[in-house]
């Protein structure tokens, strides 16, 4: 089953299974304690599905005391992103503009969307051919300015993630080693891989949270 159509099967039991693992409360807490957070940062949410990493990271900025600035987002599948409009809508929030599109085809997306600050993906990158990885993140790194960040939540490659994240939800895993390579590969230039904050430390067995800058 290709991502699109198995995502938009599975809209509410994915929005289910991020909750019990406490997945956006784990991004969240990244991102309280994330030194380099700031106002007025101008960002891309690349994969944004339900809108759980764009939300984290907006209430994160609020907590701080911090002005949110322009957000954007996009996902390959129309029924994840109209769950994200709909909880924009309840929360009242006006900030977020969406799109549908493909990351490996991101000249699709509007030409005013670029030079980012910071750019975020989440659980999105399991889901490209392995060998278009690098690819991917060669798209993102042309839309940041200089000095701009790409912040990777992804799934990890072990004895856990294989039947519950790889076999379930038909993602594909990576190791460290891998993911570097293709980080490298894009032209990041420097790669630091972080843990989840220690109240989140399940989340940690589960992925990677890599901070990449050119």
């Amino acid at each position: 089953m290709n991502p699109v159509d198995l995502y938009s099967s599975r809209v509410a039991t994915y929005t289910r299974f991020v909750n019990v693992v406490r997945y956006p409360q784990g991004i969240r807490a990244y991102f309280l304690r994330a030194s380099w957070l700031r106002s007025g940062l101008h960002v891309l949410d690349a994969g944004c599905g339900t809108g759980f990493a764009t939300l984290a990271l907006r209430d994160a900025l609020l907590k701080r005391r911090m002005v949110p600035g322009s957000f954007h987002a996009f996902d390959l599948t129309p029924a994840m992103i109209d769950r994200f409009r709909a909880t924009l809508h309840k929360r009242a929030i006006t900030d977020v503009e969406l799109t549908q599109a493909d990351v490996l085809e991101s000249e699709a997306l509007p030409a005013e969307w670029t030079n980012y600050d910071l750019i975020i993906s989440a659980s999105m990158f399991e889901y490209l051919p392995p060998h278009r990885v690098s690819e991917g993140f060669q798209r993102l790194r042309s839309r940041l300015n200089e000095g701009g960040r790409f912040v990777l939540f992804i799934t990890r490659r072990n004895w856990l993630t294989r039947p519950l994240i790889g076999q379930w939800w038909q993602a594909n895993l990576y190791s460290k080693k891998e993911l570097k390579e293709a980080l490298y590969k894009a032209g990041f230039t420097s790669l630091t891989v972080s843990r989840f904050p220690i109240q989140y430390r399940w989340l940690s067995l589960w992925g990677f949270v890599i901070e990449a800058t050119t």
